[in-house]
């Protein structure tokens, strides 16, 4: 089997595209979070500005291309989902700034349990009943 056969065969499994869609986004968000950094915003507020920035990406990539569920009405799910993990982020961000890590590098560190904490709420509480469905994709 050659490499695009691989690649077609993997994407039909929802967690090798939420890891494809979610790097694609953490990256774009973590874009966010350091240009803000760099233009003088507090850590803080650098992370809401990537979260925000990030939320009008992701509730489509991820509804779309991982979950395959793109009702609109699960937005209000999702928005608290975020807030969970815009609160996590920043406590976290915040630990690593106590021990006296720069929060350009306490952002990078905290992404990995991230990452795992927005999937989790995704596929159970937001994406919930489409994540639990057969994948009908092959």
């Amino acid at each position: 089997m050659g490499w695009p056969a691989l690649l077609r065969s993997a994407w039909h499994h929802a967690l090798v595209r939420y890891v494809v869609v979610g790097a694609a986004n953490t990256g774009f968000s973590y874009a966010v979070y350091a240009a803000g950094l760099e233009l003088g915003l507090s850590y803080p507020v650098a992370s809401l500005v990537s979260l925000v920035a990030g939320i009008c990406v992701s509730f489509k990539t991820q509804g779309h291309l991982v979950f395959r569920n793109m009702h609109n009405s699960l937005f209000g799910r999702f928005l608290l989902s975020w807030l969970l993990i815009y609160l996590g982020q920043v406590g976290i961000v915040a630990l690593f700034a106590r021990l006296g890590l720069d929060p350009l590098v306490g952002g990078a560190l905290a992404t990995p349990c991230i990452v795992v904490v927005g999937y989790l709420l995704q596929r159970h509480f937001v994406f919930g009943a489409a994540s639990r469905a057969p994948d009908r994709t092959r």
